[in-house]
């Protein structure tokens, strides 16, 4: 994809926004694993939206609160967990301006993530998105499109391939599948992004919330599979990939998921 691709697409985006609005890996847990088993989980890694101690978040005090306002916009005594909110209700305004000079471009139809500045490409590297395909819906282990920012980050420093269970360091490194076969350890590993949706009715707010659906940009034992779609509604990347990528983009940086 080229720059200006990148920059038309996202524009549509913005478009679809300020119009009529644009993993859910689970596993068993395994008896006798060597490694600790993958979580289970709705879209990542553990149970969604638990705040971790000394790592708390606006989001998590918007969660706490049930009243919040972000980039300007407040809805007051909207409850967003367990209730749907009004899909005609208009969706949140951007900000006018980039949350960060670094911004994200996931495109589901190629497999592959972009990072941006402004109007340039600076790197891009394959992804692989829900296996089942799109979707916002709590529990469908689909992958939601629309407008969102990276909320909270974990794994700074830590070894690739380290295990992460409801985005806790658990010490142990996984071994890294790079052949196409479907693996049952389902690993969260070595660095999350951790994706708030912006778009009220579409990927914030009652059952179709990315970040209570904790939908995560992050590492993955099953490298062998990255470039198609197969994961339960996070953006796998590969260890090495999603280590270059963390050091570019922070909390805040927009993240735009596009068919």
């Amino acid at each position: 994809m080229s720059s200006a691709q990148l920059c038309l697409a996202r524009s549509c985006a913005l478009f679809a926004l300020l119009g009529t609005g644009c993993g859910e890996e689970r596993s068993a847990l395994l008896a006798g694993a060597s490694e600790p088993p993958a979580a289970v989980h709705e879209d990542a890694d553990g149970p969604a939206a638990q705040p971790v101690a000394g790592n708390e978040s606006a989001r998590e005090l918007e969660l706490a609160d049930g009243d919040f306002a972000l980039a300007g916009q407040t809805l007051d005594g909207q409850t967003l967990a367990g209730q749907a909110l009004d899909a005609t209700a208009p969706p949140m305004a951007p900000p006018e301006e980039p949350l960060g000079p670094n911004w994200l471009q996931v495109d589901v139809s190629e497999q592959r993530l972009y990072l941006a500045r402004g109007e340039r490409v600076l790197q891009s590297w394959p992804v692989s998105t829900s296996a089942v395909g799109i979707g916002s819906q709590s529990g469908s282990n689909r992958t939601p499109l629309g407008l969102h920012r990276i909320a909270e980050t974990f794994g700074a420093g830590a070894p690739l391939g380290t295990i992460f269970r409801a985005r806790a360091n658990t010490g142990v490194v996984a071994r890294i599948h790079t052949d196409a076969t479907d693996v049952p350890e389902d690993h969260v590993l070595t660095r999350i992004l951790w994706l708030d949706g912006l778009e009220h009715g579409h990927n914030r707010g009652g059952q179709v919330d990315s970040y209570l659906r904790t939908i995560y940009i992050h590492g993955t034992n099953e490298e062998g599979l990255i470039g198609q779609p197969a994961s339960h509604g996070c953006v796998r990347m590969r260890n090495a990939d999603v280590i270059a990528l963390f050091e570019e983009v922070g909390v805040g940086t927009e993240v735009w998921i596009v068919e």
